[in-house]
This record gives structure tokens, sequence and C-alpha cells, in this order.
């Protein structure tokens, strides 16, 4: 099984709690798509984590973005999982709604670059699951600072012919899942 998180936002440690944290305990592998925010973080979720793969963030400290790539892109259970904090061109101007150009395109874009069948994100800290005719679009939404949205994290459990991805929230309901075929 594989726990997906990102935006922890903690200064001292990985604020892992309920399901998230058990997630984690049990996973064989962890992604986390960045804002640890600090080194303490960082360092107590490899601490936690059997093997982590993640990427900084934007409020990731300089010592974390030392330590972390702003993408990469990782092959497990026989698909290729993009991951990156937001979408490219994020870092660029807002558009006439407040909202960051790019979006779901940006993310698709990304992850047909990559060859990438999931493309993981953060930065909402908003738990959401896309299908487009490239790849799922998975954001877990932030397990520690959900900031409006419920608290949440991803799991993928491999099956026979790919993986079921399932949000899930603090107490472990299921808020959206979907499954990812192999081709």
């Amino acid at each position: 099984m594989i726990a997906v998180l990102a935006d922890t936002h903690s200064d001292t440690d990985h604020a892992l709690t309920g399901h998230a944290r058990q997630a984690v305990a049990d996973a064989d592998t962890v992604v986390h798509a960045g804002d640890f925010t600090t080194e303490s973080s960082l360092d107590a979720f490899h601490d936690a984590a059997t093997r982590l793969h993640a990427v900084h963030g934007n409020a990731d400290s300089p010592a974390v973005r030392d330590r972390l790539p702003p993408a990469r892109t990782i092959t497990t259970a026989g698909l290729r999982i993009a991951l990156t904090h937001r979408e490219p061109g994020g870092d660029t101007a807002l558009s006439l709604f407040g909202r960051e150009r790019g979006g779901d395109t940006a993310l698709s874009l990304f992850g047909r670059e990559r060859g990438a069948d999931i493309v993981v994100s953060g930065h909402t800290h908003t738990p959401t699951l896309t299908t487009t005719p490239t790849a799922v679009l998975l954001n877990p939404g932030s397990h520690a600072d959900p900031r409006g949205s419920p608290a949440a994290h991803a799991t993928l459990h491999p099956t026979d012919h790919g993986v079921r991805i399932a949000i899930s929230t603090r107490d472990g309901d299921t808020i959206r899942s979907t499954h990812v075929s192999r081709d």
C-alpha cells in the first residue's frame, strides 16, 4: 500500500494523527507532495516511513528545498506517478478570479510529459480526484492543516489490474475513490 500526503505545514514533526498516522505506518511507500515546512517535519516523515518519495513545496524552508526536488516521477504497482507540489506556472501571475493559472490542464500536461498514469499534487489543501484523458489527478488534501476542507490523505492499493485510489478523512471515512488500470 502507498500512503499519499501533502501540506503538513509543521515546525516540529509529521503531525500525523488518526487514520493518516496508521496509513503511513502500514504503507510500503509514502509519497508526499511538499510543504513539510521545516527539516524537523521532513526528518519525522523519514523516520515514520519505510520508503519516502517527496518533493518540496512553496512554503518549505531553504534547507528542505535543498534536500528535495521540485518534481519527480516514480514507478510503483506497474504505474507511473508524477509528483509535484503545484501545477507548472503556479509561481506566476494569478488569474482574474484569484486562482492560479494552469490547474488541471497544466497538471495533465505535466503528467503527459512524464508518461504518468497518476499525477500527485498538493498546495490547495483540498482533497480532489479528477480523471482526465491522460491521467488521474490526485490531491490528497492536508492531513494536518486542512484550511476549511476535511483533514485528509490518500492511499493507493494495488489490485490485479492497477491500483484503487481512496481519499480518506482523519477518521478513515472514504470521501473519494477510483481505480486506475495498467495498460
